[in-house]
């Protein structure tokens, strides 16, 4: 006689506290349009400066610096200085995934067929 076994997820599967509590504070920032444009800028682009960043997305560059300092502080960006400019990029390949999915599952939650599944 063939048993069924029940599937029971280990209790060591569930993420602890200070886990799920910088979960939440990545997706806090991510919570904000401006912040989600930045992000989605430096995937396409690697690095860039402020002035750059900020006329791609239409936005004063003062604005724009504020919102790269939650990044930075958040630990979603790094900068590397070259002379007197600082350049903003990805912190790694995490963040860069983490943007596209939430844009990609976005696009499902506005059309029967997503662009991204059109061929």
């Amino acid at each position: 006689m063939n048993e069924i076994q029940e599937f029971t997820p280990a209790v060591d599967a569930l993420p602890d506290d200070g886990l799920l509590d910088s979960a939440v504070t990545i997706l806090r920032l991510l919570a904000d349009r401006t912040r989600l444009a930045i992000l989605s800028r430096l995937a396409e682009h690697q690095d860039m400066p402020v002035g750059a960043i900020a006329d791609a997305l239409h936005r004063p560059a003062p604005n724009v610096s504020q919102h790269l300092a939650k990044l930075r502080s958040g630990g979603l960006v790094q900068t590397r200085r070259d002379g007197t400019t600082i350049y903003y990029r990805l912190t790694n390949e995490h963040v860069a995934a983490l943007v596209e999915q939430v844009l990609l599952h976005s696009e499902h939650t506005m059309y029967s067929t997503p662009p991204h599944h059109r061929q």
